[in-house]
């Protein structure tokens, strides 16, 4: 049981002399897979007493180690990482839901920053921040022209310290500074409601380490709202993944008992393992079964799962495994196609690697890596097509990207397409620039689950047996077999 708990964890963790370092990594090379190269470590450690001698400036011994750590693991692929301190604390906020902050949920529009939303209960909401705000100030630090992560590490800090906002709000032509004690915020990465009578909607929009009990909750809510539900759709969409545990709980909800949910397959013993849907592959951050008082009808549940491009790792599992038994129908667009498994390993108090160590398999053991979930009725985001879905990245994308061992497009076939893409989304861009100076409610592409989401309407369309307007442009990004 200790292994189990342990994978279900992953995500988705002086001067160096010659002689130091022999004796420090033959000890740990007994523990190891294979041999290391220890003449090769050594000419690294005579490599930074040299820069730490010779060069021409004072220099910093620690940053060197950890730069030559940097690139080490961004040697891999592009989801290994070295974690400092800092990283390591924005990670962990990531998976937990939990940080410290005003809470709000913030974009980019006009060059500043924009109120998406703020989160109820929240400092920014008790102090009645709106929706659609623009901050034009954090502090003394002017947002204009500068990027949304910026603002967000100015706008995050120590509980009970304050930050200053200068607001503008457009629709009643002033500016006014809002003075907010920042507090721990917990996000809810579940959202779920009725649309039509007999018919429900539940978004999972990331993986966290609450999802499983927010979401049995919210279910429960909906049935206690109609008990004879007649369809749900469960949107994935621009879902970037999160714990693994948790996307394995989420597809048991609908699966039988004991079946395979996912696999993964990599170099270590532990690594190569089967998730199944039950409770002994999950966990509840209360403890017990967080499904364990769902309806039995939810298992019979006519179910639409929604994807798009920005589905990815956990939200890619579900959708997998609920295709695989045929318990969902799958619609949207391709998804990303981020199949592999990270680990995240502490190295000391204040840093950890984040290391790819295994691909995962869906249960009738296809690799989506670099691949992604086909739908089963691809859909457009808007009746006129996808607009802005050039824009979107796939994990074939990314350089250094881990290779589907069951094949994918070559690099050839990549870069003959490269010169007619740039232009395509050069054009994308102009057009998202001129949607985003529209009102909110007059934008192509709306809102999940508002009134005027078009892939949602497409969904009810299918629960009901109406006629589904399916895409007019997307195809199967098809794999081809590179040469070995």
């Amino acid at each position: 049981m200790g292994s189990k708990l342990k994978i279900a964890s992953w995500i988705s963790i002086g001067a160096l002399a010659g002689a130091l370092v022999t004796t420090q990594f033959q000890a740990i090379a007994r523990g190891s897979l294979a041999p290391l190269p220890l003449d090769e470590l050594q000419q690294l450690a005579a490599v930074f007493g040299m820069i730490k001698s010779d060069y021409v400036e004072p220099t910093d011994e620690k940053k060197l180690i950890t730069d030559a750590i940097n690139g080490m693991v961004s040697s891999l692929d592009p989801h290994s990482q070295y974690f400092d301190k800092k990283a390591l604390k924005e990670f962990t906020e990531g998976t937990s839901g939990k940080f410290v902050g005003v809470g709000i949920e913030i974009s980019q529009e006009e060059g500043y920053v924009k109120v998406v939303s703020p989160i109820e209960g929240s400092p920014a909401f008790k102090a009645g921040i709106k929706a659609n705000d623009l901050i034009t100030k954090v502090d003394d630090w002017n947002t204009k022209g500068n990027s949304v992560s910026d603002a967000v590490k100015r706008i995050k800090g120590e509980p009970n310290t304050r930050v200053v906002l200068t607001i503008l709000r457009r629709e009643e032509n002033k500016t006014f500074t809002l003075t907010i004690k920042r507090d721990e915020i917990k996000t809810q990465s579940v959202k779920a409601k009725m649309i039509e009578p007999g018919y429900a909607w539940i978004r999972v929009s990331q993986f966290q380490e609450e999802t499983v009990d927010d979401f049995a909750k919210r279910l429960g809510e909906l049935y206690k709202q109609d008990p004879h539900l007649k369809g749900l759709v469960l949107d994935l969409r621009n879902d970037p993944g999160g714990l693994l545990d948790a996307a394995v709980a989420i597809s048991a909800a609908f699966l039988p008992k004991n079946v395979s949910v996912v696999s993964t397959k990599g170099q270590l013993k532990d690594s190569q393992f089967v998730y199944k849907a039950s409770p002994d592959f999950y966990r509840s951050s209360t403890g017990g079964d967080p499904l364990r008082n769902l309806p039995a009808a939810v298992k019979k549940l006519p179910l639409i799962v929604l994807v798009n491009e920005g589905s990815a790792s956990a939200s890619e599992i579900v959708a997998g495994a609920l295709q695989d038994y045929k318990r969902a129908t799958i619609m949207g667009s391709q998804t990303f196609g981020k199949g592999s498994v990270q680990n995240i390993r502490q190295l000391g108090e204040n840093a950890a690697l984040k290391l790819t160590i295994a691909r995962y398999y869906t249960p009738n053991g296809r690799s989506i890596q670099a691949k992604g979930i086909v739908p089963d009725v691809l859909v457009d985001d808007t009746e006129g097509g996808s607009p802005f879905a050039v824009l979107r990245s796939h994990e074939a994308d990314y350089d250094k990207h881990i290779k589907n061992p069951q094949g994918e497009e070559s690099a050839e076939a990549r870069a003959a397409k490269t010169k007619a893409l740039e232009a395509a989304k050069e054009e994308a861009r102009k057009r998202l620039e001129e949607e985003a100076k529209k009102p909110p409610n007059e934008r192509l592409i709306p809102e999940f689950g508002s009134e005027r989401d078009f892939q949602l309407r497409q969904a009810l369309n299918q629960l009901q047996g109406k006629p589904t307007l399916t895409s007019k442009v997307q195809t199967e990004r098809k794999e081809e077999k590179t040469e070995k």
